[in-house]
């Protein structure tokens, strides 16, 4: 298929070349305006390459004036097209300076230099990862250019009288007519992706931090007046972060002060520029009446994840935007660590397999697929997905297995060694993991370059005569886009064997000495298929594969349903606990979905399993409340052809309602029982708690209507926000009388706090009711919502069509019209938000016929508009791949 119209040329890995020239030194000065900005810039440049010709990225520049070692330049000296600046006759070494102008407050794509707010109340602010720096002066803008900045700022003080950039603080004084200056310098030479600029009214707290080499930091959070109170928390998890940073990988901060700036207008979460982090305020800011606990579990994450982007993204950077899962997914397996260390690492893994199941395999079935390291692409902004990032984390995750904790330390130190102030590539990461313990890794680089998802085969055979038990394992991975033939991948199976008392056995492979057992191992799959025969063992085991979900594929298990309940009330992982509950559940939703009656033997015994939990006093009640709540729709569809999302819900709601029926009593003790919880506490153990109770008043409002005087009365008396939402949710769900009436009061109570009502609009779209198409239209005109915002448009039409299959799916293909409107309406304001809230067809192969032909035609009609974006026109062109 030839690139669609208004889609980039495709670029591949393999035509990368180091860069011609290069840029030592920069120098810029910026006079700050909402409607007119002037940006000087001086760049030293050397020569690589005599003959090629100076060649500058550069968009929506007016470019005032061009020199050349003092010298202005004539019009035809140059040449300034659409995206591009070329000086051909320019021979290095040379110092550039230009002026140009550009107006932040048009800038709705938010790349570059744009406004946050309105021009009056605002500020100005700066995202330019991937390619927003050309949008700013023109530049060498890729992540192999590396040079050390100098910026100044001029502004009027009173309408900016914060201004911050990256680096050190070098100078501020007075300009007169009511302006001020102020001067950064960074020491550190960085790539131009990680520049940032903020200017405006903003408050701020701070704190000083002391590094384990002496070094006394500056922490300042920033944010507009009426959000500075909701910061504390994020200043608590910025500190554990960066202790936590010293104590777990060795790696201290290197500036004089770190800051951080919340916005409500921002494409992305956050962003880890170089000493400055740049938030959406929905990642920062968190108080017990406005953010619920998965926020505040989330600001812990994203404040982490940010700040350990200081070694793993920007001391040491990637070569080139191929190489994105290098700072990405190891930064996320860092997050993860993180979270897991300060609060449950079971419930983080679990919310992590969670999310990999529901987006990354999804992603990894239809024509959207790529290997976590692509080898092309069109627009590099539609490839900061859930394949680059939550399966990049877990090759990392695997790489951590294979080397064990230390050995792990041990390769990260010598890659952080080796590349510190480089632009690095996956084959640097794993030959410094390799050469620091003395291992080949090189066979890794196919989980970079392959697309898809295996599938792991288990079988087993005790042998009695022999004492032995031989387990089978195979991997298959179906062809993708582009990749029809699959390569065997080293997968990692961790594995424990327990007997019929639930004790876990010695483990000791034919040939090994007895000394070597353990009771957890860890088996290498590196081949099609391969069988280990375990020693010593006297009768039947029960296999727990995967501990720890070691690998990110599709396990296909024969262990039979008894056995997997067996795991689910015993295994001493708790994670594996879960997943051989999951087990069940799916074979439950397997005859479900194919009309029969559920076995009412594999009913019970998953039944029984659940209640354990809720009973045994010793389970972890964020456990117990994930072993309550089963698979989402879009992953229990997972693997399915011609699916039909309502007889996916209609399946899985059969199962759900019939297991909160059969538990009814026990949730009944178990709610009540947790019915004293410190409504403002934000322990992890407090956290846990409540979770578990509301999941509990979730599952009685679904067993009997009865118990909607539960939730009335907890929506009624709640004083945090996660007890108020999970009620007026739960009256939601059951369509309670008072349903309307509750989502009005929590309209009127949350006025004017954007944040708390983005969770207002997503509780309504995510209903899974065909009816919240006509719900979401009706949003879509509220004063609240702002096609402007990317956390409104998230919120309301991303929230319906990536969060509520039913409704999104319904048979008349109204759902598919609305979010196409509404993905054309956004192309011309922020095209990754656009692009983004596409992928919501990626997968429409998978689909009924029916459902199928509509949503190609949506596909067909977008893609069919004339001026698409980059972004939008490279997804629908992807998408529709093939046709």
């Amino acid at each position: 298929m030839s690139e669609p119209a208004g889609a980039k040329p495709t670029r591949f890995l393999r035509d990368y070349r180091a860069p011609a020239w290069r840029i030592d030194d920069v120098e810029l000065v910026f006079d700050l305006d909402a409607a007119a900005t002037i940006v000087q810039a001086r760049l030293s440049l050397r020569q690589d390459d005599a003959a090629a010709p100076l060649e500058l990225d550069a968009e929506a520049l007016e470019l005032l004036e061009l020199r050349i070692d003092g010298r202005v330049l004539g019009a035809d000296e140059f040449s300034l097209a659409a995206d591009r600046l070329v000086v051909p006759g320019a021979r290095g070494p040379l110092v550039l300076e230009s002026r140009v102008r550009i107006a932040p407050e048009r800038n709705t794509a938010l790349q570059g230099l744009y406004l946050s707010g309105t021009r009056e109340q605002g500020f100005l602010l700066t995202q330019c990862e991937a390619e927003g720096f050309r949008r700013i002066t023109p530049f060498l803008d890729r992540s192999d250019v590396l040079a050390r900045y100098r910026v100044t700022l001029r502004a009027d003080r009173a309408r900016y009288p914060v201004l911050l950039a990256n680096g050190n603080a070098d100078g501020a004084g007075e300009l007169g007519d009511g302006r001020h200056w102020a001067r950064f310098v960074d020491p550190h030479p960085k790539p131009s992706y990680l520049f940032a600029l903020v200017a405006g009214r903003l408050e701020s707290i701070e704190r000083t931090f002391v590094t384990a080499e002496g070094r006394r930091v500056r922490l300042v959070i920033h944010a507009e007046a009426d959000a500075i109170g909701r910061c504390g928390w994020a200043m608590q998890c910025l500190e554990q972060a960066m202790r936590w940073d010293e104590e777990r990988f060795g790696r201290c901060y290197d500036l004089d002060a770190f800051h951080v700036v919340a916005t409500h207008d921002f494409t992305m979460g956050a962003m880890e520029n170089k000493g400055l982090n740049i938030f959406n305020a929905k990642y920062l800011l968190a108080d017990p009446a406005s953010a619920t606990d998965d926020d505040h579990r989330h600001v812990l994450a994203v404040v982490g994840h940010e700040y350990f982007h200081n070694w793993s993204g920007n001391r040491v950077t990637c070569r080139d935007w191929f190489q994105l899962c290098l700072k990405e997914g190891l930064t996320v397996y860092r997050e993860q660590e993180f979270e897991s260390d300060l609060a449950s690492r079971t419930l983080r893994r679990i919310e992590d397999v969670r999310l990999l199941w529901r987006a990354q395999f999804s992603e990894d079935a239809g024509p959207l697929a790529h290997p976590v390291r692509p080898d092309r692409y069109s627009e590099i902004n539609n490839f900061y997905t859930a394949t680059v990032y939550e399966k990049g984390a877990e090759i990392v995750r695997m790489l951590g297995v294979v080397l064990g904790r230390d050995g792990f330390r041990r390769g990260l130190d010598l890659y952080f060694a080796r590349h510190d102030g480089h632009a690095a590539t996956i084959e640097d990461f794993l030959a410094a993991l390799g050469d620091a313990n003395g291992v080949d890794l090189s066979p890794w680089l196919a989980w970079y370059e392959q697309a898809g998802t295996p599938e792991l085969r288990a079988s087993g055979r005790h042998d009695a005569r022999r004492r032995c038990y031989e387990l089978t394992l195979e991997q298959h991975t179906a062809p993708t886009p582009g990749q029809p033939h699959k390569r065997a991948l080293p997968i990692p199976v961790a594995i424990a064997l327990f007997d019929a008392a639930g004790r876990a056995l010695p483990l000791r492979l034919d040939g090994e000495d007895a000394d070597t057992a353990a009771h957890e191992r860890v088996l290498l799959l590196d081949r099609d298929a391969a069988t280990f025969r375990f020693a010593d063992i006297d009768e039947a085991p029960t296999p727990s594969l995967l501990r720890g979900f070691s690998a990110p594929v599709r396990l296909v298990q024969d262990t039979p349903p008894p056995a997997l309940a067996a795991l689910a009330r015993h295994d001493s992982d708790g994670f594996n606990r879960w997943f051989a509950g999951d087990a069940l559940v799916r074979r439950l939703f397997a005859q479900a979905l194919a009309g029969s009656e559920p076995d009412a033997a594999l009913f019970a015994a998953w039944t029984a399993c659940v209640g354990s939990a809720l009973d045994d006093p010793g389970v972890d009640p964020a456990l117990a409340a994930e072993m309550l709540t089963i698979a989402d729709a879009t992953s229990l569809a997972d693997g399915l052809a011609d699916i039909d999302p309502e007889a996916v819900h209609q399946a899985r709601a059969r199962i759900e309602t019939g297991l909160a029926v059969a538990l009814a009593s026990k949730l009944v003790r178990r709610h009540a029982a947790l019915g004293d919880l410190d409504d403002l506490a934000v322990d992890p153990a407090t956290q846990a708690r409540r979770r578990l109770r509301n999941a509990c008043l979730a599952a009685l409002c679904r067993a009997d209507a009865a118990h909607a005087p539960l939730a009335r009365a907890q929506y009624a008396r709640a004083r945090n926000l996660t007890d108020r939402l999970a009620a007026l949710g739960a009256l939601l769900g059951m369509r309670d009388t008072e349903a309307d009436a509750a989502l009005a009061d929590f309209a009127e109570r949350h006025a004017g706090d954007a944040l708390v009502l983005d969770k207002w609009f997503s509780l309504q779209a995510t209903e899974a009711d065909p009816r919240a198409c006509e719900r979401v239209a009706a949003l879509l005109v509220h004063p609240a919502f702002r096609w402007s915002n990317p956390n409104n448009v998230y919120a309301l039409p991303g929230a319906f069509a990536l969060r509520n299959p039913r409704a999104f799916h319904r048979v008349d293909g109204d759902g598919y019209r609305l979010v196409a409107d509404a993905i054309l309406r956004l192309d011309a304001l922020t095209p990754q938000v656009a692009a983004r809230l596409a992928t919501a067809f990626g997968a429409w192969r998978r689909y009924e016929p029916l459902r199928r032909a509509l949503m190609r035609r949506e596909l067909e009609r977008m893609l069919g508009r004339e001026r698409l974006s980059p972004d939008l026109a490279d997804i629908l062109g992807r998408s529709l791949a093939g046709t």
